[in-house]
């Protein structure tokens, strides 16, 4: 099933997965450390590192936190794309459009110094320049 599907919904599959694996991810550290006794259940306070939470920990929060802020854009268009039955105007930028956002997280996850701040948004703008393109075609501009 998910070898013949359309390669845009598989794209938001993908990238609600990449969503959720991310925000499993940082919780799993927080309950670790609650069942060992290390920290207490409201040691975190949202937005804030704390000492109990080291710093990739946070940054897995930011890029899942990211994640969702993109994925109701994303998703919206991949939806209005195919209940418009125009699904082929998505199809060829799709994956490529997933693939920034994978590389984009990843970089998030790895550091939050100058540079990789720098190609984290490098690999954000191309995705919004996908999703305009997307949008306008859908509108029939393009």
């Amino acid at each position: 099933m998910f070898l013949t599907m359309s390669p845009a919904i598989c794209a938001l599959i993908c990238f609600t997965l990449l969503t959720a694996v991310l925000g499993f991810a940082y919780p799993l550290q927080r309950i670790a450390l609650v069942l060992t006794g290390k920290a207490s259940a409201n040691a975190w306070k949202r937005g804030a590192q704390t000492a109990v939470q080291p710093a990739w920990s946070v940054r897995v929060q930011n890029a899942h936190l990211n994640c969702l802020e993109n994925l109701p854009l994303f998703a919206a268009v991949i939806l209005a794309a195919y209940i418009s039955d125009q699904l082929a105007v998505i199809e060829g930028l799709a994956m490529i459009y997933l693939a920034l956002r994978v590389a984009q997280s990843l970089v998030h996850v790895i550091s939050d110094s100058a540079s990789f701040v720098f190609v984290r948004a490098n690999l954000w703008v191309p995705q919004m320049l996908i999703l305009f393109y997307w949008l306008l075609s859908l509108c029939g501009v393009f």
